[in-house]
């Protein structure tokens, strides 16, 4: 995968979530339990509100300005359902992290 170098995996331990620029954009990096890496657009879609204020617990990321509710590793709303973050294709590459922001993931559970 080609991708912009987001951040080291030792600076993001599981279960942990961090915002980096990645070709001037916010984007979520998150390392949620199990150790699935995903990456998603920095800003809540319902206010802009940064998700890095928000809590990341159990695989659910949770919007701190009003609660909005997200799974962790796809990026599809829970709270409420019809909303999704958008998904960035991710990899872990010797211990790096890359971002490809051109190469939008489907915001949908992988198999």
């Amino acid at each position: 995968m080609t991708g912009t170098r987001a951040c080291s995996l030792d600076d993001l331990w599981e279960g942990e979530m961090r915002e980096v620029a990645v070709a001037g954009r916010r984007v979520l990096v998150v390392h949620a339990e199990g150790g699935h890496l995903s990456a998603f657009s920095a800003l809540c879609p319902h206010q802009a509100f940064p998700l890095v204020n928000g809590m990341l617990e159990g695989g659910v990321l949770t919007c701190s300005a009003h609660l909005w509710q997200f799974d962790a590793t796809t990026g599809m709303g829970i709270n409420p359902t019809g909303c999704n973050l958008r998904r960035y294709a991710v990899s872990e590459q010797n211990g790096e992290v890359f971002v490809d922001l051109a190469a939008p993931t489907a915001t949908r559970t992988e198999s």
